[in-house]
């Protein structure tokens, strides 16, 4: 009989065999024999994991971010989600489907192409069309341009009131809240939601088209103007009528 020390330091007695094998138990419990874990991601194929991302954007409601994306599809992070993403457009491209995966709202979202927009709205229960009129439309792009932005600023830049045409901005979800100035009374300070974004297909509010093309369109216009009244022998605007010679 032989005398031993065990891992934990105290004296036991055994043959050398049996003391042997409880070393390796013991070592095997701390997991130094343990096999490596082979991963669920990795022993997944990528079709399948195309098949997930699909899946999940075809039932999702809104457009997902790349990190919920990955996260509802199981997969190792949100870069993965957006190379999966990018195959996806593509095989639809190659295939000619007629739905794509659009990146709107800082989310992804799969969505039908444009040109079949006429041929969805035959039946009747799909996303009705944002119909704002001329004056809506006026305060949302100040709004979308300027935000945050004071309702003071608002009216000064139309040069009418606009309390009511922001209030129905707001019940369409296109124009929320942004906090409160520091100004005497702490107004509100307006800018526009996500909705505004899905709405209009862009990414993010740089994807707005610059102000000075909506200015140089203007001046074309009036110069068209100009040009059309001086051909049909029309005074320009601002000039006096001729007054005829009295003899």
């Amino acid at each position: 009989m032989r005398i031993r020390r065990t891992l934990g330091g105290k004296p036991r007695t055994g043959s050398w065999g049996s003391s042997a094998r409880a070393v390796r138990r013991k070592w095997w419990h701390l997991g130094r024999f343990r096999p490596p874990a082979v991963s669920r991601r990795e022993a997944v194929s990528e079709e399948e994991l195309l098949q997930r991302v699909e899946a999940v954007l075809f039932m999702a409601r809104e457009p997902l971010s790349s990190r919920k994306l990955a996260r509802f599809a199981d997969l190792a992070d949100g870069t993965q989600a957006r190379s999966l993403v990018r195959i996806l457009n593509r095989k639809y491209d190659t295939c000619g489907c007629a739905f794509r995966v659009e990146e709107v709202a800082g989310g992804f979202q799969l969505r039908t192409r444009a040109q079949f927009a006429d041929w969805l709205r035959r039946l009747g229960h799909g996303i009705r069309p944002v119909r704002l009129s001329a004056p809506a439309l006026e305060t949302l792009a100040v709004v979308a341009y300027r935000q945050p932005v004071l309702r003071a600023e608002v009216e000064a830049i139309r040069g009418v009131q606009c309390a009511e045409i922001l209030k129905q901005l707001m019940a369409a979800d296109l124009v929320r809240i942004a906090g409160r100035s520091d100004e005497l009374g702490r107004p509100y300070l307006y800018g526009t939601t996500r909705r505004f974004l899905e709405v209009f297909g862009l990414r993010s509010l740089d994807q707005l088209p610059p102000a000075n093309i909506f200015r140089e369109e203007e001046n074309d216009f009036s110069s068209n103007d100009r040009e059309e009244e001086a051909s049909a022998g029309l005074p320009e605007a601002g000039t006096p009528p001729p007054t005829e010679a009295r003899g």
